[in-house]
């Protein structure tokens, strides 16, 4: 009797043991949600199913440098010309990227099962990456060619390799020469490069073949006076920005930063000994930061490149002033940007919540694979609960050209390093002090600070003889507006709009630094990336998890705001970033393309950030994802919408990408408002449609661009 009943207690337990297993699977939640095979069920199939023939090749356009021209060529390199570190982006397949899309929204909507469930770097790996034979055949394929495959990371959606300019040109059949520009040797492919067909599904671009580099996005260092205020002269402390931005009662609650990371992408190291002065100066208890050096060490760099990294460090860490910073520096090569190294390593080692970028280079420069790269690289980012923070340039509304110019000569352009909409492009402002009476102290406390209150901002615009200066900001080429990207001010355009948010960035009050044994003083929205990382940290030990791509909070908070809510957000509704040669946008109330949603007070972003709704968005799934029919014969599939964030809107129902011979009806082709439902997809078969495996995508699009697409593999008889 003991026995048996043992035996049914052991039983019993196993049974429930193998139930909590199925419970935590991740296709055992996909099913019960009503989402087909399940978002997390993606699995990367092999896609390199031919020989890799290089005398049948296809060009990868879009990969060649503006300024790489015929004008600008001084000749060919040598062949020995050394090519180091470039980056080969690979990419998903379409069944993939659909199943990311609709993962990345649901981690972020808190309606989804699926909501804060964050990936590890091997785990998308695993669901998004390439499958591990056609990494294998690829780097293979580079061998061949005596091209040396360093890295392809745990993500599986890039490959670093290093080479010679002759190795390049027999593998791509694209030679590398110099061009002179603006007094500048720079090295670039003379034509966009090509690979064999058999890669084609499967390689998304090279990143890069140039040494045309993003900028840091600061402005020059100046030096302060003895006293940081006096009279009508006044700068910024770590004490004034805690003041000014409403930092310090979260301080006083006991949220500074303690146990949180924030990481920082470098290509220049610095000199600890600068931040341990900056801190100590600054009344910040001390807490050195964790310098990590990605392959070859740079060193420390002259120019700007040292004090970019000295203010992205010290400022990160000014504002959580208990987190870790892990600074992250690779070395730049003739071939590849160290900060794309940079942000890479951050992202495959999953190295912290938060993360701060404060260099640009604008969409067109960046080319179809270094936008491809930078978009894929902050969606895996965003799938694994990272919080992606960049600048969004000092060149105002002419994001192409440098801040430096003193004539705009390439129209509108915004920085490509934010423009992806999975990171949070920061803008600039500048504070209107004129009575800097009510604003500042007549002189500083023990802490250097001597600001009073909050002050109100304009757009930074310190544009003129001296250069472009003012606060990036337009509409990206690249981009449809996410669903979240909604609200009074925000433009009916269809595109992206960036900055998200802004900080000061003007040298007007600039932000103090310490380098080379100096207190030094500047600006740029350089300054106000890494500051709202800062920031971010804050929330993320407020809220005790990550929170991955902070954009859909904001844009609800800033909705919520208008209604009633919380006063998170400062809305700034003075000045423009026009600047010679280029008319920008000007600030209004809302949303606005100079300044985005406007400043936060600190406190309230904080402690109201739990007030945020979901995002509105669709969810496309289809009940059968792989259907089989005969020559002459048709297959029914059933699509089904469902919606989340309040999504309240007409729903249109399409299919793409059918081959010859086959046919499509959808009934009904749209969905009434609120545009949920589901519809029956009809695929007919001529008796002449050719036997094969195809791929159809079935799409959604409602309310102002909000769309979803669902793939359905097909197999004809």
């Amino acid at each position: 009797m003991f026995r048996s009943c043992l035996q049914s207690l052991v039983l019993r337990r196993a049974v429930l043991f193998l139930l909590l297993i199925a419970l935590f699977r991740p296709g055992f939640l996909a099913a019960q949600t009503g989402d087909g095979e399940g978002i997390l069920s993606a699995q990367p199939r092999d896609r390199i199913t031919g020989y890799i023939d290089d005398e049948r090749t296809i060009v990868l356009r879009g990969n060649r440098h503006p300024l790489a021209t015929a004008a600008n060529d001084a000749g060919v390199v040598s062949d020995y010309y050394p090519m180091e570190r470039m980056i080969l982006a690979l990419k998903p397949d379409a069944a993939q990227q659909a199943a990311l899309e609709q993962l990345v929204t649901a981690q972020h909507d808190p309606a989804s099962p699926y909501y804060h469930r964050w990936l590890t770097p091997e785990e998308y790996g695993e669901r998004f990456g390439v499958s591990e034979n056609d990494l294998a055949q690829i780097v293979e394929w580079l061998g061949s060619h005596g091209l040396e495959s360093l890295d392809s990371g745990p993500g599986r959606n890039s490959i670093v390799f290093s080479g010679t300019a002759a190795q390049v040109e027999e593998a791509f059949h694209t030679q590398i020469h110099a061009y002179q520009v603006n007094g500048e040797l720079h090295h670039a492919n003379a034509s966009d490069p090509e690979i064999p067909d058999a890669l084609s599904e499967v390689v998304a671009g090279i990143v890069s073949l140039h040494d045309f580099r993003s900028e840091p996005m600061h402005t020059a260092l100046q030096s302060p006076v003895t006293e940081f205020s006096a009279g009508t002269t006044h700068y910024m402390a770590p004490t004034d920005f805690a003041t000014i931005y409403d930092v310090a009662p979260l301080y006083q609650q006991g949220i500074d930063g303690s146990g949180q990371s924030i990481a920082i992408v470098g290509r220049s190291n610095i000199k600890i000994a600068d931040v341990r002065q900056f801190r100590s100066r600054f009344g910040l208890p001390a807490n050195d930061p964790q310098i990590i050096v990605n392959g070859v060490n740079p060193g420390v760099l002259a120019s700007g490149e040292e004090s970019e990294a000295v203010l992205d460090v010290e400022w990160s860490g000014a504002v959580a002033k208990k987190a870790t910073i892990k600074f992250v520096v690779s070395a730049s090569t003739n071939t590849s940007d160290g900060t794309y190294l940079s942000a890479q390593y951050i992202v495959n080692h999953n190295l912290a919540p938060v993360m701060s970028m404060s260099f640009g280079l604008c969409e067109a420069a960046l080319g179809a694979s270094g936008n491809s790269f930078i978009n894929s690289l902050w969606q895996q980012a965003a799938a694994q609960g990272i919080s992606v923070f960049v600048s969004s340039g000092d060149s105002g509304a002419a994001g192409c050209d440098a801040s430096s110019a003193t004539h705009a000569t390439h129209g509108r352009g915004v920085n490509g390093l934010c423009s992806t909409p999975y990171s949070t492009c920061v803008g600039g402002t500048q504070f209107s002090d004129s009575n800097y009476s009510l604003y500042w102290a007549p002189s500083n406390a023990a802490t250097m600070g001597s600001a009073l209150s909050y002050i109100p901002e304009a757009v930074w615009n310190a544009s003129g003889a001296s250069g472009l200066w003012s606060g990036g900001g337009g509409i990206s080429a690249s981009y449809a507006k996410p669903s979240w990207q909604n609200g009074v001010g925000v433009p009916g355009d269809g595109k992206r709009d960036v900055p998200d948010v802004s900080l000061t960035a003007a040298v007007h009050d600039g932000y103090l630094i310490f380098m080379n044994g100096n207190n030094l003083v500047c600006g740029g929205t350089s300054a106000a990336s890494p500051s709202f990382a800062g920031l971010m940290a804050l929330v993320v030990e407020g809220r005790g998890a990550r929170q991955g791509n902070a954009n859909p909070v904001l844009y609800s908070l800033a909705n919520n705001q208008r209604f009633g809510g919380a006063a998170v957000f400062h809305d700034v509704k003075t000045g423009n970033n026009s600047v010679p040669g280029v008319t920008g946008f000007s600030a209004v109330a809302g949303y606005d393309l100079a300044t985005g949603l406007g400043s936060v007070d600190a406190d309230v972003l904080v402690n109201h950030w739990k007030d945020a709704a979901g995002a509105a968005a669709i969810h496309l799934s289809v009940l059968s994802s792989a259907v089989s029919i005969a020559r002459g014969a048709s297959a029914k599939v059933t699509a089904r919408v469902s919606l989340s964030g309040g999504f309240d809107a007409p729903v249109a129902l399409a299919v793409k990408g059918l081959p010859a011979g086959v046919s499509a009806t959808l009934a009904p082709v749209s969905l009434a408002a609120p545009g949920a439902g589901t519809a029956v997809l009809t695929l007919t078969s001529t008796a002449n449609t050719a036997p094969g495996k195809y791929t159809a995508t079935v799409s959604a699009v409602g309310g102002s661009g909000v769309a979803q697409n669902a793939v359905v593999s097909l197999t004809v008889n």
